[in-house]
């Protein structure tokens, strides 16, 4: 167990960012004896504040607890210039990052997603494939309490899961229906909450809510299990703590801490041994950028030219199926009933490559049955649907209950025009200059996209759908941020080496998602912790075989 640290004191580690990575992080360094503190520029949530039991929590989700900053503006956020962006970001500021209100879908990537350039000729290869994480994804799935169903036909053999599935409902079952007329793959959703008490852990209620935070405690948050244990072995959190720069030492050519800006508007500076960002692939690339120094004035770790760029933000479709019978879609969990790898791998022949996974979800309440998420209202039949006013009632009997609904989540590749920079003129209420995105959907994710909505309408009306609504793609919908520091042997063509170094600086880490070199057309939380618990593994070794020296 290592000392308690005291304010200020160096440390072992210093971590930036509290989301799933930097919690896998806390707790494998803390319990190997080293001294760790995070830094949050989020506070702590505490369940009961969690809109998802109370009449209001759709309409809380359209403000304070939307998961766009932009819409959000609370103080502990920082706004993001995307007016030359396709995808809206979305994230949340909080201890857990946006653990605290993800779906709890539990995808991991598979094979091919590590060796596109072998494969299919595009993009670029992982510098290590799906066998060498496969240990460390077993790992964390039992971490996170996960249910599911062992065996699924889309991936090779692996470990079964801590609990017993949660039951796929009759909106799960309506889905398969019409994925088994058509002869297509599914299989029932992997999600990252326990179908039965487990570590402390509440069962899922099924409440059908989870992406506006969990008030029963039962899905998987870095702030409730991971950041808890990581305390009992001398981890010290720094909520409200928002990072100006990592400390850049010339003559030492290492990192020795952060300048951070408390709650009280107070800069102080938190040195350390190591640090490693987990700040997501913008909050990262945003530190590292206004980082800068002598010897790296465009950037700390930039001597690529690479930080910021290769954004991948996963292009999200939607298609909805509207039935005659009573679904109980309202039902939760909100993570995946089933899901489906049907067209997951590149098939030339449909115009572009690459592919998606579809997730089979419920619809939630009446403002996601009529068919609104955000401030997006979809089409049908080509028209924007005119449901309020008389037209209410009329739409709650139809759809309230009786709409399922198939997300698509499609692989964009990257591409350096893609990127995140410091802009000109925006900062945040601490006067940290704030970060502008620049994304632009490809011409591949377009064809990708219309092709899996086509795909996913026709098992809508496979299943017996008397009516459907299609959004091929969806602005508000960036919850998937990736690639803005990628990993790779070469370092003019990676910001970071296989296990999350930098290239240029010894002591710097990234375990965020912006390391991903390609992004998969899969949710990437499993990955994004398997990933993280190799990383921090090996430093671990590292550190050991010092001390044995």
């Amino acid at each position: 167990m290592a000392k308690p640290t005291r304010k200020n004191e160096e440390v072992d580690v210093l971590i930036v960012g509290s989301g799933p990575s930097g919690a896998v992080a806390a707790k494998l360094l803390t319990e190997s004896g080293m001294s760790v503190v995070t830094l949050e520029q989020g506070t702590w949530f505490d369940p009961g504040d969690y809109p998802g039991d109370k009449k209001e929590f759709e309409l809380a989700g359209g403000k304070q607890w939307h998961p766009s900053p932009n819409v959000r503006d609370n103080e502990r956020d920082y706004p993001i210039n995307t007016s030359e962006s396709d995808v809206e970001p979305l994230m949340q500021s909080a201890v857990g990052g946006s653990g605290t209100i993800w779906a709890g879908h539990w995808v991991p990537f598979l094979p091919s997603d590590f060796k596109v350039r072998s494969l299919d000729g595009v993009a670029v290869d992982w510098p290590f494939d799906y066998y060498e994480i496969l240990p460390h994804l077993e790992a964390v799935e039992q971490l996170v309490s996960s249910s599911g169903t062992q065996g699924n036909t889309g991936y090779p053999q692996q470990a079964g899961y801590p609990t017993k599935q949660i039951p796929i409902g009759k909106t799960g079952m309506k889905l398969a229906h019409g994925m088994d007329k058509l002869g297509w793959h599914w299989w029932p959703g992997l999600n990252a909450m326990p179908s039965i008490p487990w570590q402390g852990q509440n069962p899922c209620a099924r409440r059908g809510t989870c992406m506006f935070g969990c008030p029963e405690a039962a899905k998987w948050s870095p702030d409730l299990v991971l950041f808890k244990e990581a305390k009992k072995y001398g981890h010290r959190m720094i909520a409200g703590a928002r990072v100006r720069e990592v400390i850049y030492d010339d003559n030492l050519g290492r990192v020795t801490g952060a300048i951070y800006v408390d709650m009280n508007g107070r800069e102080r500076r938190q040195m350390a041994k190591t640090v490693v960002l987990c700040a997501n692939a913008i909050g990262t690339p945003r530190i590292l950028l206004n980082s800068k120094s002598k010897r790296f004035p465009d950037g700390l770790a930039n001597s690529s030219g690479l930080v910021g760029k290769n954004l991948m933000m996963h292009p999200f479709g939607l298609v909805m199926g509207h039935f005659d019978e009573d679904l109980e879609s309202w039902k939760g969990p909100s993570g995946q009933l089933i899901n489906t790898l049907q067209f997951y791998e590149t098939d030339e022949k449909r115009g572009f490559v690459r592919g998606a996974k579809w997730g089979g979800m419920s619809a939630g309440g009446p403002l996601s049955s009529k068919g609104y998420v955000g401030s997006t209202v979809f089409k049908d039949g080509g028209k924007v649907e005119d449901t309020w006013g008389v037209n209410w009632h009329k739409m709650i009997e139809e759809r309230f209950g009786r709409t399922a609904l198939w997300a698509i989540v499609g692989e964009d590749l990257p591409e350096e025009i893609n990127r995140v920079e410091i802009d000109s003129d925006l900062a945040d209420s601490d006067g940290v200059p704030a970060p502008k995105v620049i994304y632009k959907t490809s011409d591949n994710s377009k064809r990708l996209l219309e092709f899996h909505a086509e795909r996913a309408k026709e098992s809508m009306e496979a299943a017996g759908a008397v009516s459907t609504s299609v959004m091929p793609q969806m602005r508000e919908s960036g919850w998937h941020l990736l690639g803005t520091a990628r990993l790779g042997d070469d370092r003019e063509q990676s910001v970071l080496n296989q296990y999350g170094q930098a290239h240029d600086v010894p002591n710097l880490f990234v375990w965020d998602l912006s390391a991903f070199p390609t992004g998969a057309g899969a949710n990437p939380t499993a990955t994004l912790m398997a990933v993280a618990h190799r990383q921090a593994t090996q430093l671990i070794k590292e550190a050991r075989n010092v001390e044995a020296a």
